[in-house]
This record gives C-alpha cells, structure tokens and sequence, in this order.
C-alpha cells in the first residue's frame, strides 16, 4: 500500500531538497493516510459502544459522509465532459437519513473503511476506480509538478479532507472513541459531541462548494459556528447553540433562534462574505506562484491549536487576526516568494508543494524585536506551518524553509526507518539548552543544515542589501550542524538506509565549505557552539553518559 522511497530520492532529501517526483511521493503518502486515518474513525464509530458514540451521532456521520460522497462525485468546475449539475435539492435533519432524488446510501457506499466496503485507501470517499487525489491533472505553478502542487485544490471534497486541520480534527475523534465502555465523563462526551459535530459542519462546507442544495442543522461550539474555509458565525447565544444552515444558489441561510437569519454569499476558493457583523469571513494570502491557488491564513479553525506538553514549549495560544495584523502578513507574504527564490530554486518549489496552510499564532513574550519569530509543524497536521506574525518576508521565507524540513522528514520517516534510537534525551544541541533524545537532534540538524543552505545561496547573490547578515546566519548553523554531526553519523542504532541519510547530510554539509564564509563570521560562530557546549556541559554533563563527544 505504501510507496517505496527510491535511492535517488533519499538522497535529494538528505541533502534538504526534493524534486517534484520526490515531493510527490511523500505529498500522495500523507494524503493516503489522512484517507486512512479518516477510516479508523469511522471504523471507531461503527464499533464504539452507544455509552460512547450514540445510535443518533452514528446515523448522522453516516449522512454526513452520504453528503461527501455525492460532492466528491461531481465533477470539478473546470473539468472537461458533460456540463456539471448540482444535485437535486435535499433536506437533510440532525438524526434523519438523506431524502429526495437520492436512494439513502449503505455505509458500505458512503464511507470509506465501513464494513463491505471496497474504497481504494488512496481514493476519496465513494469513488469507485478512481485516481489518486494527487493524481489529476491540474496546471502547476513554476518549478513545481502539476501532479503534487495544485492537484489536491481540483475536487472541493478531498480538497478539504487533506487540510491539514482534519487531522488533528480526526485524532480527537479517535481519543474520544477509543473510550471504554460505560458512562462517559462530561468533559469527555462534550468534546466528542463537539468533534463529531463539526464533521458536519466539513460536509455542510463541502457540499456547499459543490453546489448542491441542503438543509442541515449544525451546532455551534461555545458560541461560535466555524465552517471551514469559508467563515464563522458568532451566535446570539454563548454555549453550544443550533444553528438550522440552508444552502441554496450560492447562499448560505444560517438561522438561530432570537437572532436574525444571516445570509452568507459563497466566493471561489477561501472566504464568504455577509453584511451581517455576526460573520467573520475566513480569509487567504495570494498564491506563492502566479497560479498557485489562495493559501489559507487560517485564524478560526477550532483545531489550530497546538497541543499541551513540552514539544512545543509556549506556543499555544493562536491569534485571532485584526486587520492592523492581517496587513502586516500580506506585506510580509507578498516578498516571501523573491526571498525563497534567492535561498535555492528548490525553496520556492517545495514551499509551492507541501504548504497547505498558515496558522497565525501570538509572539511569545521572550522571542523579543526586530527579526525575532516563533514558529512550529504538527506531525498530524501535514502541510500546515504554525507562526508569529513574521517581520519582513525574509524571515518569513527562513520559517518556510525551516519548518517544511520538520514536514518532510517527519514524512520521510513514516515511510523508512532510519534509526532504532530509543527516546533517551542525552544528546547536545547547539541551537537548545537541554539535551536531545536522538530523533529529535536528527530533526533540529536537518532543519539547521537547510538554513544554513540557504543563508548561504542568498550570501552569493549580489547586491543583496542583507548579504552580510546572510553570511552570518549561514557560518552560525553550519557550525551548529557540524557539532551535531559526529553524534547523528557515529550512532549504532542507524538502520542501513538511516546511514545512507545521514551520511549524505554530511557531505553536504562539506560541499559547503566550497565557498566559505568570510573569517570573522565562521570565528564568531565557532566561539558561539564552543561557548553553549561549554554551559551545556556544566548544566547536564555529569548526570548523562558521553554522547556526541
């Protein structure tokens, strides 16, 4: 079922690149498992008791995924052949099954994975023989492959399905089913109830975009009714509060009780606009390439935020955008491009390629002024970058380039094992404080050597106005990398193919020296990794075995 990485491409991705066969692969694997991990749920759903997930709750994911099936079946608005039609009008009620034109679908037709299924793990929901979402043929933007960077925005329900968000949307689902048996907890039953009722809020969006005519009622979680990619409906109301939606001619009815109805006008791609002030429209930053579609800047999905635990420190808090901070993304994205092209051609390809989403987040208080950021990726949330509001389009492009490294790796490696390592922290890192258990320096090197790749292409442009700085930041990574490295190519617990990677970062890592930084900035950074050694050493030395020398 899953691919086999091919030499050549273990070894583009070692040395931090990918061509567009390379990014594809790993693009196809994800979206393949997001259709796997929406599987599990609904097998989850099907086999939970009813003190978990109630005979109502079960029929309704079942008519929400009917909705999909026929969205996902319409051709897209762009495709060749016979002349689209929406589906014929249908009423559709929080515990009742579909109704009108359409025969009422079998869990075997409407979901993938249901008992007497036979939906293809790499096809959407109810497509019979079809090819895979990365698959159709689209028009690509420069340097990126037609079947990987724009594919996934050709059918509106897989194009949603393969936002990153549906992940971390479909794991809480997984933890709210996995529950044993007997009565559930409020907090537990509460977040299942919100979980599952914002699949239907997906579907109600899905079918929307494909312009099939519904009636559905949806639940609004503490006030707020977020329908993906389009918007959010704030509620008279605080708590979970119903919300009857109608959607008809490229209108959305949303309707409460004591509030007036807000009508909301559907546009092509990102947003949907209302004059009501209860509407808050969702909105998108231009395509990185002339054709590359809108890329969602998303501040109102309930699933951005960053889990708790240590892995991602104080980042947690997303921001919800006014427009003094959605002006300075805009001007901050609209020369990220530029700057990414000047950092490697392969920048720009591979930000056009696996970038599916932004997600704003507060600043720290300790990231501090002037070019200072914080950023993150979540593993369950493939092509998703979680950011600070970035300063300037450089440091922007520099974020790109550092996160989608932790994106493709972290895909790399569901696909290949590339060490044994248990999760011991005892490794030095440079760039941190504490010690690293070895996946983890194995992520932080490779992120670091591709900074340091690029700082350096943009320290050979000349009359580039910052080109000292670049040569700074270049000479600073590659020394941490060069401290990191002995540790990463010296490790026992490499598997053969896990050698092969590690052993091409390092070459890498010393074709760099081909064109040096000047003197002073490989000094100053050299001091820099001898000094946070030296306190590392003191703070944890003594309580760990030797690791990395």
């Amino acid at each position: 079922m899953f691919p086999v990485v091919p030499e050549r491409a273990l070894l583009e991705l070692a040395r931090t690149e990918g061509g567009p066969d390379t990014l594809a692969l790993l693009v196809r694997d994800q979206d393949t498992r997001r259709l796997l991990l929406l599987r599990a749920v609904l097998d989850a759903a099907e086999a939970a008791e009813r003190s978990v997930c109630t005979a109502a709750q079960k029929a309704r994911l079942r008519e929400d995924w009917a909705l999909l099936t026929e969205a996902d079946r319409l051709p897209a608005a762009d495709a060749p052949g016979p002349e689209r039609r929406p589906g014929h009008a249908t009423t559709r009620g929080t515990h009742e099954a579909p109704r009108g034109s359409r025969s009422t679908p079998t869990a075997a037709d409407a979901l993938p994975g249901a008992p007497g299924g036979r939906v293809a793990a790499d096809a959407p929901p109810g497509a019979r023989g079809g090819r895979a979402a990365a698959d159709v043929p689209t028009r690509a933007g420069a340097g990126a492959s037609p079947s990987v960077a724009h594919a996934r925005f050709a059918n509106l329900a897989r194009a949603r399905l393969f936002h990153p968000l549906t992940g971390p949307w479909a794991r809480s689902c997984l933890r709210g089913l996995d529950a044993a048996p007997g009565p559930a907890d409020g907090e537990r039953a509460r977040r299942l109830r919100r979980d599952l009722a914002h699949f239907s809020a997906i579907a109600a969006v899905v079918a929307a975009g494909a312009g099939i005519p519904f009636s559905t009622r949806l639940t609004a979680r503490a006030g707020v009714l977020a329908l993906p990619s389009l918007g959010a409906l704030h509620t008279a109301r605080s708590g979970d509060v119903p919300v009857d939606v109608t959607c008809a001619e490229g209108r959305l009815v949303l309707r409460q009780a004591d509030a007036p109805d807000v009508t909301v006008h559907l546009e092509s791609g990102v947003g949907a606009w209302s004059g009501a002030l209860a509407w808050t429209p969702a909105h998108a930053l231009p395509g990185l390439t002339p054709t590359a579609p809108p890329l969602p800047l998303d501040d109102l999905d309930p699933y951005r935020e960053l889990p708790d635990g240590p892995a991602h420190g104080n980042l947690r808090t997303p921001l919800a955008l006014d427009d003094a901070e959605r002006k300075r993304w805009l001007q901050a994205w609209s020369g990220t491009a530029l700057a990414l092209r000047s950092g490697g051609r392969q920048r720009l390809a591979e930000a056009d390629a696996l970038l599916r989403c932004l997600v704003p987040l507060e600043t720290p208080p300790d990231v501090g002024t002037g070019r200072g950021s914080c950023s993150a990726t979540r593993r369950e949330a493939f092509g998703a970058l979680l950011s600070s509001t970035p300063p300037d389009s450089v440091t922007l492009a520099a974020t790109l380039v550092h996160e989608l490294q932790h994106a493709k790796l972290a895909a790399l490696s569901d696909l290949v094992t590339l060490h044994r390592a248990g999760p011991e922290a005892r490794y030095f890192a440079p760039w941190r404080t504490d010690p690293r258990p070895y996946d983890g320096l194995l992520q932080g090197t490779y992120s670091h050597l591709a900074m340091a790749a690029f700082y350096q292409r943009r320290a050979l442009v000349s009359g580039l106005p910052d080109r000292d700085w670049a040569w700074a930041q270049h000479a600073r990574y590659r020394a941490q990398v060069g401290a990191a490295l002995p540790a990463l190519v010296g490790s026992s617990d490499l598997t053969v193919r896990g050698r092969r990677f590690v052993d091409e970062m390092a070459c890498a890592h010393e074709r760099m020296a081909e064109h040096p930084a000047p003197r002073g900035h490989v000094a100053r950074a050299q001091a820099y990794v001898a000094s946070a050694r030296a306190l590392w050493t003191r703070r944890h030395a003594s309580a760990l075995p030797p690791s990395n020398g």
